[in-house]
C-alpha cells in the first residue's frame, strides 16, 4: 500500500541571478506527482520569478518557467493549489530547482526565500 508525501524544499535568494539546488528525496519515496511555488515574498517571486525543474534528471519544467504560471493567492481553493505533472518516478530521488531573480522594473529587490513544495506517493511502512 503506498502512502501520501509532502515535503518542502527551500532556498535563500540572497541576489538577483540564478540559483541551482539539488534535494535528495527520501528512499521510500516512488513518485512526485504535483508541484507548486511557495514563498515569504510572494510579491517578489510573482513577479520577479522564474524556474526550471528535473526530477531524476528528467526536465519536468523547462528553463524561464514564470512563477506566475503555479503560484496561487488565498482565493484559490485549498485543492486546487498545486500543479500536476503526472507521475513523476523518482528513481535516483533527485530533484533539481533552478530559480532566477530578475529585476521586473516594478519591485525592488530584498532577500526572499523560495520553496519548492512538493506531492506524490511514497513506500507504506513496514
Amino acid at each position: 500500500m503506498k502512502k501520501f508525501y509532502s515535503k518542502d524544499f527551500n532556498i535563500e535568494v540572497t541576489e538577483q541571478g540564478t540559483i541551482k539546488k539539488t534535494f535528495e528525496v527520501d528512499k521510500s519515496v516512488i513518485a512526485i506527482t504535483h508541484f507548486t511555488i511557495l514563498s515569504n515574498r510572494d510579491d517578489l517571486a510573482y513577479y520577479r520569478g522564474s524556474f526550471r525543474l528535473e526530477i531524476n534528471k528528467d526536465e519536468v519544467i523547462p528553463e524561464g518557467y514564470s512563477t506566475k504560471k503555479v503560484m496561487c493567492w488565498p482565493t484559490v481553493g485549498a485543492n486546487d493549489r498545486l500543479k500536476s505533472i503526472g507521475r513523476k518516478e523518482t528513481g535516483n530521488g533527485l530533484i533539481t530547482f533552478e530559480y532566477t531573480d530578475r529585476d521586473d522594473g516594478l519591485t525592488e529587490f530584498e532577500s526572499y526565500t523560495i520553496s519548492l513544495s512538493v506531492e506524490g506517493e511514497r513506500e507504506a511502512d513496514t
